[in-house]
């Protein structure tokens, strides 16, 4: 061992922010800002050991950092695997890789709005450069240890995904999100656990209750009625119980658990909700209820 690992504060965490432009990275690095960490923005990967020397010498005042990084080659993907693997050799510090992602359309449609450029078209059309971007962080998202889609999120939305995320390093509890969605809007692609909550009855059928979501009590109650709701939240509790702590057991920081219904407005909403309030938080984990798709297409 060196003795730079012998020194290294075992509780350090290095976050690489990076993915897509347009994706989310600023209101990432305002997140962690605001959870406590040393940021950085538009770091070169080969300074990056200088960084693991910075929170070494620092005998503790900086043991959160976040670096965001923009690939725009292969050279920056290879300085970065370099930079990473030196630190594993040479510091005890916990590095992750939180890459964002969205698909093509949404990103083409937040270049409108703002009307920038994309970096890697100047003078061409987005899609170009987002399509040129995507196949040069192929190998990096496939090596991140967290990918969040923000394809449909909120800034709001996002932000409250990353503190759910990183919010467990300020202490040890198991962050466990529970979030709802809809099938015909495509399954979270972060999510650990999914359950399929298609076969019970639908509020959508029910013209009053139609227009409202599963946070309304009179969906909720709908929702819970059914004795065979009752019997699936018995046996998922059950089996929630029995995994969270195994998951805990592992060393995972955060367990993200899907509801899904069709449209993600009334039965994934009710159940999440309900799961919410069952499991709360504890001495070991907190919990988190987030809805994906409640709002779209509401009016």
């Amino acid at each position: 061992m060196t003795d730079n690992v012998k020194n290294a504060a075992p509780w350090a965490t290095l976050i690489i922010i990076t993915g897509m432009s347009g994706a989310g990275k600023t209101i990432a690095v305002q997140s962690l800002e605001d959870l406590g960490f040393f940021c950085v923005d538009n770091l070169p990967p080969v300074l990056i050991p200088k960084f693991a020397e910075l929170i070494e010498q620092s005998n503790g005042k900086i043991g959160k950092v976040a670096l965001v990084i923009d690939l725009r080659g292969r050279e920056f993907f290879t300085a970065l695997s370099e930079s990473l693997n030196y630190i594993k050799e040479h510091f005890t510090i916990h590095c992750e890789i939180l890459f964002l992602n969205a698909n093509d359309g949404v990103l083409v449609q937040r270049y409108k709005e703002s009307r920038r450029r994309h970096p890697l078209a100047p003078e061409g059309m987005p899609l170009d450069g987002i399509r040129l971007e995507r196949k040069m962080l192929e190998e990096l998202k496939n090596s991140a240890t967290q990918v969040i889609d923000t394809s449909v999120m909120k800034p709001a939305t996002l932000k409250a995904r990353i503190i759910s995320r990183f919010s467990h390093l300020e202490s040890s509890m198991l962050s466990v999100n529970i979030t709802s969605f809809g099938f015909k809007y495509g399954i979270p692609i972060d999510a650990d656990l999914v359950f399929d909550v298609r076969f019970l009855p639908n509020p959508h059928y029910v013209d009053q209750l139609r227009p409202h979501t599963g946070q309304d009590s009179d969906v909720y109650d709908y929702v819970m009625k059914w004795p065979e709701t009752q019997a699936f939240l018995t046996k998922l509790l059950d089996m929630l119980h029995f995994l969270i702590p195994q998951y805990r057991k592992e060393g995972k920081s955060q367990v993200i658990i899907g509801i899904g219904c069709t449209g993600g407005k009334h039965r994934s909403v009710a159940i999440s909700e309900y799961l919410g309030k069952m499991l709360g938080a504890s001495e070991t984990e907190s919990v988190s209820v987030s809805h994906r798709d409640a709002d779209r297409d509401r009016h």
